[in-house]
């Protein structure tokens, strides 16, 4: 499918194969879904030959196009040297601390006055097996993000966007609905692309807008949850959390949130596995859920 060339270690590159976007009219398309960006700061995934990057770099503000591969890094270096609002990076997109990127920064400012920085715009062309990892990576670090522009597997699209009782909805999406709306743009062709892959992509935005605090999950815990819940699709919810819980506190837990021992997590809201969740928490099994 078409691939970010950033994301894993170089020598997996080669059996990975790469696709670049070939259309200039998608590009642009794909760019305007980001909205103005003249004031912003956007973080590019994945530049390959630079398709995307020409685009954004006369519209952004700031531009920081990270690449894994080293000969593109390296040409695209070369291709904007001359561009003042643009940064090329050679990097390991799940390996950058977006803290240190996106941060404030010491001595900036007057003591005791903390300077918060503008939220960040991100776009990117993500590959299908490292789709989760990139967007767990991002929304890790969610509160310098906005938006989030990518292209992915349609198939992986419809998972993230799935909503509950689908056959869809999963993990992925429980996790992606936990820190972002979704909203499906467009669908590209293999012929977008070069060399064409086997499959269709979607562009998706995901505007950043955590539940956590209102679903009274806030901190640590919840996504581990989510993950046992969804351990075994095909078993029911009861039969996951069992592995980690004693019967009389999930009796409890499932009895306070008003869930079916029956149920499944795919057939649970966010509301739902929260109420769960809380429930667990509050009670004596807090320490197992991680």
């Amino acid at each position: 499918m078409p691939k970010v060339s950033a994301a894993r270690p170089p020598q997996a590159k080669p059996k990975l194969g790469q696709h670049f976007l070939n259309s200039q009219d998608l590009a642009a398309r794909i760019v305007e879904a980001l909205g103005d960006i003249s004031q912003d700061t956007v973080l590019e995934i994945g530049p390959g030959r630079g398709i995307l990057t020409s685009l954004l770099a006369k519209r952004a503000r700031r531009l920081i196009a990270v690449e894994l591969d080293r000969v593109l890094a390296a040409q695209l270096s070369l291709k904007f040297a001359m561009a003042r609002n643009v940064e090329i990076i050679e990097a390991d997109i799940l390996a950058i601390d977006f803290d240190s990127f996106f941060g404030p920064k010491p001595g900036l400012g007057r003591p005791g006055i903390e300077i918060k920085p503008e939220p960040v715009k991100v776009v990117g062309n993500l590959p299908y097996y490292i789709t989760s990892d990139i967007l767990l990576r991002l929304f890790e670090f969610s509160k310098h993000f906005e938006s989030i522009v990518i292209m992915v597997q349609r198939e992986v699209a419809d998972r993230i966007a799935a909503e509950p009782g689908g056959r869809d909805y999963g993990v992925l999406s429980a996790t992606t609905q936990l820190y972002a709306r979704v909203e499906k743009l467009f669908t590209l062709p293999p012929g977008a692309f070069t060399p064409p892959p086997k499959v269709y992509s979607t562009l998706l935005r995901l505007t950043i807008d955590p539940q956590m605090d209102r679903l009274g999950v806030a901190g640590d815990g919840f996504i581990d949850f989510l993950r046992l819940s969804f351990g075994q699709k095909r078993k029911t919810l009861w039969n996951n959390l069992k592995t980690k819980f004693p019967d009389t506190e999930l009796k409890r837990a499932l009895a306070e949130a008003r869930v079916k021992p029956t149920a499944r997590a795919e057939t649970l809201s966010l509301e739902e596995s929260a109420a769960v969740y809380r429930a667990l928490r509050n009670g004596a099994g807090a320490r197992r859920i991680t």
